[in-house]
């Protein structure tokens, strides 16, 4: 894995796939993005190394309280920064592909401002 961003999105890929299916192996990342399964394999030692992800020995994969949290918070940001696109007035397909580009490099301040902002419209 490359840099901080690729590490995000195998963090959100396995968290949306954990939301779709009861157990998630490195093979359905790999369908899911599109991407070597070797490549995968690779990104998902790295994560394991760092503390994010455990791998049993069937293959699931699962979070460690450390993952779970940074996916959560990452998944977060995804759908707030969408919502905001939409409402802005871009599709959603368009919306959904620059959250994803947005939400790795934003600072946490202007993320709670955002976040804010999209909160207050929806109880106007």
């Amino acid at each position: 894995m490359k840099d901080h961003e690729s590490e995000e999105m195998y963090l959100e890929t396995i968290l949306v796939l954990k939301g779709e299916r009861p157990a998630v192996r490195s093979i359905d990342i790999a369908e899911k993005l599109g991407y070597a399964k070797s490549s995968v394999s690779r990104a998902v030692s790295l994560l394991q190394d760092r503390g994010y992800i455990k791998v049993a020995d069937d293959g699931f994969i699962d979070f460690t309280p450390l993952g779970a949290k940074k996916a959560d918070m990452i998944f977060e940001r995804h759908k707030v920064l969408t919502r905001l696109l939409v409402e802005l007035g871009a599709s959603e397909t368009l919306a959904e592909v620059n959250a994803c580009r947005i939400e790795h490099f934003i600072d946490d301040e202007v993320f709670e401002l955002i976040k804010k902002h999209v909160e207050n419209t929806d109880r106007a």
